[in-house]
């Protein structure tokens, strides 16, 4: 199956007219829901202004966070100080196929709103996860949700997806990878607010804390050793992914590497949580 309308997301479509009009709209909503209709306190915002601002030519920066709302993004990027509305400082996102793309209509606004559809369950070869891959290639800033879907319990990190550890390893370029905890955004847009639905428009006066950490370093060359090490007596059943990739690694390789990486942002990311807990109140 072919790339669900690709040709929306493509920065010279129309000029890039309608990309330019709808990432200055949706970011003056988020503004508004983040310091108007709510407070948002931010820790260590510089270090994830810098990083979308001036990082090296042609490197990617891959953003990771919680996910706790339908709201989280675009509002977590709404604070200020944050170029918000600026097109091609933006970020890519990987969205839910089932939620954004229900329709024609809302395909094309994802799509031109730098969103990438992804499909639940499909695994971390499907189609879309190649055009996350390009843009990687290009030095882009991609935002994933690597739990995989909303939770908007007071718990800890869940074992997250494979599928942004892959794009880690695959990518051209190691990209920069920058993990964000957040609070709040469940009470900004509770999934279960009346009759087992979400609200129709954001509520207000909540607050709403963002805990942004720094860099997590991975030798990848390293943990690609390793990850061959441990793997070499494996009696996990196959998933069908490829045999073999450019770097090597067999699908039991590349099973143990995915889930080391994947392993040390969950404990990056709930040690940033913790401290999100104890700190920003």
């Amino acid at each position: 199956m072919g790339r669900k309308m690709e040709w929306a997301a493509r920065a010279d479509h129309m000029k890039g007219v309608p990309r330019k009009m709808l990432i200055m709209a949706v970011g003056a909503f988020a503004k508004v829901v983040a310091n108007f209709l709510n407070t948002t306190s931010v820790h260590n915002a510089d270090t994830l202004i810098n990083l979308v601002r001036s990082r090296p030519q042609g490197v990617p920066l891959i953003s990771v966070s919680n996910h706790m709302s339908t709201l989280d993004d675009p509002v977590m990027w709404g604070f200020r100080g944050f170029p918000t509305m600026d097109a091609e400082l933006a970020r890519w996102v990987l969205a839910a196929e089932d939620i954004c793309f229900k329709n024609s209509i809302l395909s094309y606004f994802f799509r031109v709103g730098k969103c990438i559809p992804i499909t639940r369950g499909g695994g971390i070869y499907q189609e879309h996860m190649n055009e996350a891959l390009e843009r990687l290639s290009d030095g882009a800033w991609l935002h994933t949700f690597p739990e995989g879907k909303v939770s908007q319990e007071d718990a800890p990190i869940r074992r997250l997806k494979w599928g942004t550890a892959s794009l880690i390893v695959r990518a051209p370029v190691t990209p920069i990878v920058l993990p964000i905890v957040h609070r709040g955004f469940e009470e900004v847009m509770p999934e279960n607010f009346l009759f087992g639905r979400r609200p129709p428009v954001p509520l207000f006066n909540k607050r709403i804390s963002i805990v942004v950490g720094e860099p997590i370093e991975f030798d990848i060359p390293k943990m690609r050793q390793m990850a061959i090490s441990m793997s070499r007596d494996s009696l996990l059943p196959g998933m069908g992914w490829p045999s073999t990739t450019p770097c090597g690694l067999d699908e039991a390789a590349q099973r143990c590497l995915y889930s080391s990486i994947s392993d040390k942002i969950r404990t990056v990311l709930e040690s940033l949580r913790i401290f999100g807990k104890s700190v920003l109140k």
